[in-house]
Formats: structure tokens, sequence, C-alpha cells
């Protein structure tokens, strides 16, 4: 009589595994040709569908459209390849990770290498919030890319849809092209490398936390399986690339199925690489988050709201500035009270300033009694040219303030008056001059607001270096 050998542990587990996911281990082989095919750099409908989604991605966030930019992300195939990576790295398969692995340099290069032409063809190189949302990845996106490699390694083991290209919902919530195409405008405009640094980390984050969920689903549900390894076999069995490999040393490390300490390693050190910048990035973002709580807290009760005309806030690692202007008079002693206050709630070094600005109430009233002191027989007043000086700052400020973009901090500006009209003359700072375009922008918004159009704008730039952005995504 034959004794009963007790089942495998490990088989057991996967068996159940299998069952509450509802798996059919007969569909494996199929996922895993599917996954074989998916790796491979000759198909022209997959370089074609790169191209379209690099072309659209790059296209949307110059834009700032996020529907083109959705739409970007549903043509783009390179869920196939990082798949086929995961996978590989799963069933201990090194020919199929080597394919996989360059498909995905590959497709990197022409990715960055198509929108960067596309951007330098363009008349204008300006960021937008598409942009810079793409510049800033913390630990919240590697939980987010995280989720979606499970979810679409779920979706490819089921072997429903299109198998590894039936990924929608994932391809949107992690986001592959969007990230490249940042890359490229970063390379495109002149090489900017905090754009490119702040998206590669991004793609690179994605990137390695797909293939990490892709493996550890895989392994878990027995993607290694005796039925994979022969289809494996078979897919590979004419190809003298892939007899070569097996027979090298680097067989010994990923030729073995069950034997996964070394691809489990590989994985923890690129996913430890990445969490420790992604980490400080969002220890920063933290900061400065509850660092613009507290100000707005201490804004909010030194100046009223109807009486608040401006307000911006900088905030860096070691100092926030901040410039108000109000309608109203603030001590000189409440402004130090609020200053110390903010210094003390974030542990930053605080600069607040209240600038004083007439009223629209004030303003109307004045001109009313200008109205009647010149229906009058009597001769008005002479005023002081500060006086005279004072209006037209009070008039002009507001408009100035509002209509200027951010991202070239004022210095200075100046009114002068002549026989065609108002001339603005503007300094500011910044590390490249503001495209025309923008400058006109201003010059119209201008005119609107002080319903004056002859009005001129001359803007001159003060050089400086380029300021690292603290923007979240």
């Amino acid at each position: 009589m034959h004794s009963m050998q007790p089942p495998d542990t490990a088989f057991v587990m996967r068996t159940r595994i299998q069952t509450w996911l509802r798996i059919d281990p007969g569909k494996m082989p199929g996922v895993y040709a599917q996954a074989f095919e998916a790796a491979s750099i000759s198909s022209l409908s997959y370089w074609l569908e790169i191209v379209f989604s690099a072309a659209i991605a790059v296209f949307g966030l110059v834009l700032n459209s996020p529907a083109v930019i959705i739409g970007a992300m549903l043509i783009s195939p390179l869920m196939s390849p990082i798949m086929a990576t995961g996978l590989a790295l799963a069933v201990g398969d090194l020919y199929l990770a080597i394919k996989a692995v360059l498909n995905l340099i590959a497709s990197v290069a022409v990715a960055i290498g198509l929108t960067a032409l596309i951007v330098w063809l363009l008349p204008f190189h300006s960021a937008t919030g598409e942009i810079l949302a793409r510049t800033n990845p913390n630990l919240l996106d590697l939980g987010v890319a995280v989720f979606s490699g499970l979810a679409g390694s779920f979706v490819v083991c089921r072997g429903g849809g299109d198998g590894v290209t039936a990924l929608p919902g994932v391809a949107i919530a992690v986001a592959l092209m969007p990230p490249l195409g940042t890359m490229g405008f970063g390379l495109g405009s002149g090489g900017n490398l905090e754009i490119m640094g702040g998206a590669g980390l991004l793609f690179l984050t994605n990137l390695v936390a797909i293939v990490s969920s892709a493996f550890l689903v895989f392994y878990l549900v027995g993607m290694s399986s005796p039925a994979v390894r022969a289809q494996m076999k078979h897919a590979q069995k004419d190809d003298p690339l892939a007899q070569r490999l097996s027979q090298g040393p680097l067989w010994r490390v990923f030729g073995d199925g069950e034997k996964v300490g070394w691809r489990i390693l590989i994985l923890l050190v690129l996913l430890g690489s990445i969490a420790v910048p992604l980490r400080r990035a969002l220890v920063q973002v933290t900061g400065e988050t509850i660092a613009r709580s507290s100000v707005q807290s201490v804004v909010e009760k030194l100046v009223p709201s109807n009486a608040l005309v401006s307000q911006r806030v900088q905030i860096g690692r070691t100092s926030i500035v901040i410039r108000l202007i109000s309608t109203r008079s603030i001590p000189s002693g409440a402004i130090n009270a609020a200053q110390e206050l903010i210094a003390k709630k974030t542990s930053r070094h605080v600069e607040l300033s209240v600038q004083e600005v007439a009223s629209r109430f004030e303003v109307a009233e004045l001109a009313a009694r200008l109205n009647e002191a010149a229906s009058t027989p009597a001769a008005p007043a002479e005023k002081s040219l500060d006086e005279i000086r004072r209006e037209v700052l009070a008039h002009f400020t507001p408009a100035i303030k509002e209509t200027w973009p951010p991202e070239a901090p004022l210095e200075s500006f100046n009114i002068a008056f002549n026989p065609d009209g108002v001339l603005c003359s503007i300094r500011y700072r910044a590390a490249k001059d503001l495209e025309p375009i923008t400058l006109a922008m201003v010059l119209r918004d201008l005119r609107n607001k002080l319903k004056t159009p002859g009005i001129d704008l001359n803007a001159t730039r003060i050089p400086q270096a380029p300021a690292r952005r603290t923007t979240s995504r």
C-alpha cells in the first residue's frame, strides 16, 4: 500500500488564491503568449500608438487640457511591456525580461525624442499647470502606481478582454505617457533639468511600482506553473538568443521560477531607491500645506476680507514672504504681531508687508468731489505733485498686481504721462524674458481694467537664477 504524500503548501495556497480570484489556470499559457507577443519590438501598430499617444500627450500638456491628456493615456501601449517585465520576473524568464526591457527603453527614447522635437518647433515654451503638476512626485504617487499595478495584473491573470492591453482604467490612473511628454517638454524648451528630473522620477515611480505589483500578483497566483513553462519553452525553441541565455550564468538567477530571492532583492532595492526622494517630497509638500494654512488663518484676522485687495505668499524651505494690499490702514503693531505669530507656527523666517491703497468708494467720492469742485466758478486748489503721484499709484497699483504673471515677480513699476497717453514701465525678476504673447495679454488686461486704451507697456527683466518650484501634484 502506497503512503499518501501531503500536498505542497505553496501549491495549495496558489490554488486557493486562483479560486478566490476566479482565475482559470487553463488560461495562463495564453496569458504568457500574449505577454510574449506584446514584448516584441517589431510591431508597427505598437510604434504607431507610441507616436500618436506621445504627440497627443505633449499637446495636451502645452494646452493645459486634462481631457486631451486622458486621451493620450488611453492610446498609450506602454502597459504591455511593463506587464511583460513583471511576468518575466515572476516565471523566471530571462529572455522575456530582456525583450520587455529593451522594448521599454526604445519606447521611452522615442516618446521623449518626439515630444522634445514638437516642443522645440512651438513658438512658445511656457510651463502650464499640467506640466508643473508632474514635476514633484511624492509617496502618494507611489501608492497610486502600486494599486494600479495590482489592478492591472489581476485583469491580465484572468485573461479578460484584450489581455495585457485591456487596461484603460489602469492606464488613466497611473498615467505613463504624460511624464514622458513632460520630460520631452523640458528637453525641447532648452534642457530644463528641474522639469526633466521631476517628470523622470514620476515615470520611474510608476514603472517600478507596476513591475513590482505585477511580479507579486503573477507569482502568488502561480503563473510559473508547468503549463506556463511549457508554453515558454515552445515560444523560445527556435530563437538562438534564448538558447544561449538558457546556458549562461544569469539563468541561475532568473531561470528557476521558484527561486525568487535575487529577483525580490532587485525589486526591493529599486523601490527603496525611489522611496527616499519621494518621501522627502511628501514631507516638503506637507510642510508647505501646513504653512499656507497658518498664513491664511493669520491674514484673515489681520485684514478683513472686504478690505483685502491682493495677497501673495511665497513659501521657501526656511522663509515665508507675504505681500498684502489692503484698502484699510493696518497698524504696524498688528503687522509685527501677525508676523511673529506666523513665524512661531511655521518655524520659518517671515517677512510680512501691508500696502494701503484707496478703496473704490474712496476713489468714487474723490472723483465726485473733483467734479463738484470743477463745476464751481472758484478755481480749485492746486494739488502737490506728491498727492497726484499717490492718486495715480492708488489707481494703477491694484490693476498691475492683478494682471502681472506670478512666475515673474515684480521688482518695481513707474507711471509716466506723454502726449500719446500713459506709459507703464515695469521691472521684473525672471530667469528669461517673458514671451511677447504674455506681455500682450497683460497690456490688454490693463487697458480693460483701467478703461484706458492709451496705455503702453515697457517691461524690463532683471536676470536671476531660476527659482525651484515647490508645487504638489
